[in-house]
């Protein structure tokens, strides 16, 4: 009977060559993968504003009238309940636009209270 001799396991060269690949997948893949968070981000943001807004309109339609309180759109049942900035992760930022006519309301729009700019240079405020 023969006797195998052949180690098991690999060699410190081997290892290290496996690392520098990996090393360099990750320095391709992590950029990428961070500016598509940013931009879902942007993404959800967009679509939240355009939900309360919708939500404003409907509620002017209604009643004649903007809501005294972004938390009214939540009581009326226009809302769910109010999003999270998902910029700042908070529900409790969003800007509040006042109408014009100050007897038609408190809310007329909403903005995001988040500093900074997007992907495409404006303000997240402006948005």
């Amino acid at each position: 009977m023969r006797k195998c001799t052949i180690d098991k396991g690999f060699t410190l060269i081997e290892l290290l060559a496996v690392m520098v690949i990996i090393a360099l997948l990750l320095t391709v893949a992590a950029p990428k993968y961070f500016g598509s968070v940013d931009r879902s981000r942007e993404s959800i943001l967009h679509q939240d504003l355009a939900t309360m807004r919708e939500a404003l309109d409907k509620y002017y339609g209604d009643t004649g009238q903007y809501p005294d309180d972004i938390q009214d759109l939540v009581k009326r049942k226009y809302l769910r309940s109010i999003p999270r900035d998902p910029i700042t992760d908070s529900d409790t930022t969003w800007v509040i636009v006042a109408p014009t006519n100050d007897a038609k309301g408190a809310v007329f729009d909403v903005k995001s209270g988040a500093s900074g700019n997007g992907a495409d240079g404006t303000a997240y405020s402006d948005w």
